[in-house]
């Protein structure tokens, strides 16, 4: 467990705040995909391809250790506690109501108030279903998808099908091509 000390706990918390008060400010308003990759410059401090597609509303607990690779899609609803960190690959696709959590506590009651970090990674082509809960310190394959409703605590082996509660593979691709048709995202109609 990460021991953070008081000058540090201090730092993250005006940070949590300051990006929590600049999402919930977008979510309350339209706003054009120019201006949500406008404003998640400033929460994730890096600079958001664009060809990112988010829809609103997006939360995070912190947003400063969030990072988006290019061609992503995220829809409505999803929720980044990315404190321990949470990285997007490339063309990565987030349903909507999608959890990604690398913030979790110990179990020893003694010790409950402090926080445990582990990252999340998102590798690239994955598809998290809506509802899709991740939890702290997984890798969700290449490829790999994740099936409405799942709560992912293990690592996703890539080109796999995983679901339920907790998520098990249920379907694996022997040629590292699973293809379910593709349709062109709305970006092609959305003012940027």
């Amino acid at each position: 467990m990460k021991e953070i000390q008081k000058e540090e706990l201090a730092t993250i918390t005006a940070t949590a705040l300051k990006n929590q008060d600049i999402l919930q400010q977008l979510n309350s308003r339209p706003a054009s995909q120019r201006e949500i990759l406008h404003v998640l410059n400033d929460v994730t401090g890096q600079k958001i391809d664009d060809s990112v597609e988010i829809r609103l509303p997006i939360r995070s607990d912190y947003g400063a250790n969030l990072k988006i690779g290019k061609q992503v899609f995220i829809n409505s609803g999803a929720m980044f506690t990315d404190l321990g960190r949470i990285e997007l690959e490339d063309k990565v696709l987030v349903g909507p109501n999608v959890t990604i959590i690398s913030v979790n506590h110990p179990l020893d009651p003694e010790k409950r108030h402090g926080i445990e970090l582990k990252a999340v990674l998102i590798k690239e082509n994955a598809w998290l279903g809506a509802n899709a809960t991740i939890l702290p310190g997984v890798t969700v394959g290449e490829n790999a998808v994740v099936a409405a409703g799942a709560v992912v605590s293990k690592d996703v082996p890539a080109n796999t099908v995983v679901a339920g509660v907790p998520a098990k593979v249920i379907t694996k691709s022997e040629e590292n091509n699973m293809s379910f048709g593709y349709i062109t995202p709305l970006s092609a109609n959305v003012e940027r």
